[in-house]
């Protein structure tokens, strides 16, 4: 890893940071590349339960990509496409990541910035968060892949609001819209983010996971096959039921072991 994305390790909950606090943690196309392949490893670690994504210091998620970085990086269709790239795969895998993803939103979380807090399982902003993508003032378009996202989370609707109107807006228009899922007071966005991860860190890991791909199966719409019907009793056979069953009826808190 570079010091541009940083991995912070507490038992079974990992924080990802956006490390470029002098910039709001703008995103370069290296930072792209790296977030999806540490996410993705963090990912394939049975260890880690849970996974918050934040950016350093507290004026800002992200305000997305650093448009600093367009004269060399995204200067005409071709190199645009190959940034693209980057970008898409690394949506790809946190869209794809089977450990739930906490996004912990101080300040400033547009652009790149709200397409990545929309491909997190639960977002938690300060009442002072900003949010938006005005990307129609820079003359650009949110690709397919960045938009898918944003539009399984809010809708067609609300999403091409965002897009065409190009506002900034508030906490409390962010939540309506549910592009948030809890607003908490601006110096308690770090607490609540770890209490959500420890809560989801607590249960059985095998279920967090399977409760992912059940809900994004659902989403994508469908008959369900014999073989992912049966897939929801899988649980039954496994070593974190006969311990939550039996620590339920001794009245003990249950340690899952992730078998």
């Amino acid at each position: 890893m570079s010091e541009l994305i940083l991995v912070e390790r507490d038992g079974a909950i990992a924080t990802v940071v956006l490390n470029r606090p002098q910039k709001l943690n703008a995103l370069t196309r290296s930072m792209w590349g790296e977030l999806g392949d540490t996410v993705w490893a963090l990912s394939q670690d049975a260890g880690v339960r849970c996974i918050i994504l934040r950016g350093a210091g507290e004026r800002a998620f992200s305000p997305g990509n650093d448009i600093s970085e367009f004269e060399t990086q995204r200067s005409s269709k071709a190199q645009a496409i190959e940034y693209g790239k980057v970008m898409h795969a690394t949506a790809e895998k946190l869209g794809n990541c089977p450990t739930p993803i906490v996004a912990q939103i101080h300040g400033i979380c547009v652009g790149g910035g709200l397409e990545l807090a929309s491909l997190a399982d639960i977002r938690i902003c300060g009442t002072s968060s900003r949010f938006g993508a005005p990307i129609k003032n820079l003359g650009l378009v949110m690709a397919y892949a960045e938009m898918g996202p944003l539009v399984r989370l809010v809708g067609r609707s609300v999403a091409l609001e965002i897009l065409l109107e190009g506002r900034v807006f508030d906490a409390a228009e962010a939540k309506d819209k549910g592009l948030v899922t809890r607003i908490v007071p601006d110096d308690q966005v770090a607490a609540e983010a770890r209490a959500s991860a420890e809560r989801i860190a607590e249960g059985a890991p095998l279920v967090a996971r399977w409760h992912k791909k059940f809900a994004k199966r659902l989403a994508e719409g469908g008959p369900l096959t014999a073989a992912e019907s049966d897939e929801c009793f899988d649980c039954f056979d496994t070593e974190d039921f006969r311990i939550g069953y039996s620590a339920f009826l001794a009245k003990k808190k249950p340690e899952f072991v992730g078998r």
